[in-house]
């Protein structure tokens, strides 16, 4: 995770729309940005899933270093529930991914309250978050479609997939949709991020217990059509109303962009450091319920095209 000193509006798209009106002249800008120490990047989500559990642990870098994020690497990780429960996260590969594993056990439980603890030199970051209900999947099915264009992935003729679910009765459930593509949960960029506030996009809309509406089903039809014998389905995590909004706001920057674009900011953590005067952090601690459900597309079993 990347942070800036200063706001930047694309100035590639501004010299465009310049020149438009100024001719003749070239000048050379040189944007000057200010570099602040590195900042503690969390990346911390638990499930009720068994197997292992990861935090994953990284220095911030300056906006314009592409250069692969540094592991912390010498941190005390730890999670404790409201029942008294403590489970030890460690790197044991040394190289900021911090692991718990317990055979046969699973960490999440729906209900509970967790608290990340994490003490780095001299600073402690903690944050707490709760582990929320979330529905079963009903169904995967899928629909075949031809495309009126020749798209840049994928074929042009194959299926839309879509999961139904229904959302429980009592508003203010949040959840996070992610497409499963053979056998692997995958968000693979942040513009790709779906989520869901009861059954709709957000809180206005009256939509509390109903059925996911429709394009929130077929988000997890991601950038391409499938193709018969695609291992296609759904994981629904449960997520707090506070991990939505950080999920959002990650959304909004990843489609951020053009001459009008907002400043660009550093997305709100939930990570506080108990040392008020002390280095703040970044990233975010999370946790969910997660219900699954897949399937393999054969054409003979396609639902009809509506249209």
């Amino acid at each position: 995770m990347k942070h800036l000193k200063i706001s930047i509006i694309k100035l590639s798209a501004l010299i465009a729309f310049l020149g438009v009106f100024l001719t003749g002249c070239e000048d050379v800008i040189d944007l000057e940005t200010q570099s602040g120490p590195p900042q503690l990047v969390v990346d911390g989500w638990i499930t009720n899933q068994a197997g292992p559990q990861t935090i994953r642990l990284t220095w911030s870098a300056s906006y314009f270093d592409n250069s692969p994020a540094k592991p912390v690497l010498d941190a005390e990780v730890s999670v404790k529930d409201d029942q008294g429960a403590v489970y030890l996260f460690e790197d044991v590969a040394n190289n900021g991914n911090y692991i718990w594993q317990k055979t046969g056990d699973t960490l999440g439980k729906v209900g509970r309250t967790y608290t990340l603890t994490i003490k780095q030199g001299t600073d402690t970051y903690t944050s707490t978050t709760e582990l929320k209900r979330v529905p079963a999947v009903d169904s995967v099915v899928y629909t075949k479609e031809k495309l009126p264009f020749e798209p840049d992935k994928g074929p042009r003729e194959g299926y839309v997939a879509e999961f139904y679910a229904r959302d429980f009765l009592g508003e203010g459930d949040t959840y996070w949709i992610k497409p499963v593509v053979k056998g692997k949960a995958t968000v693979d960029k942040a513009v790709n991020i779906s989520i869901a506030y009861d059954a709709a996009f957000g809180s206005g809309a009256p939509s509390d217990g109903l059925i996911f509406i429709l394009p929130l089903r077929q988000s997890i039809t991601v950038d391409s059509l499938y193709s018969a014998g695609d291992q296609v389905g759904v994981e629904l995590h449960s997520i707090t109303n506070e991990a939505f909004e950080f999920l959002k706001q990650i959304r909004e920057q990843a489609n951020n962009g053009g001459l009008f674009a907002t400043p660009i900011a550093n997305v709100r953590s939930n990570i506080t450091n108990t040392n008020a005067s002390g280095s703040k952090a970044l990233g975010f601690f999370g946790a969910s319920a997660v219900s699954r459900l897949e399937t393999t597309i054969i054409p003979e079993k396609a639902r009809p095209d509506d249209d």
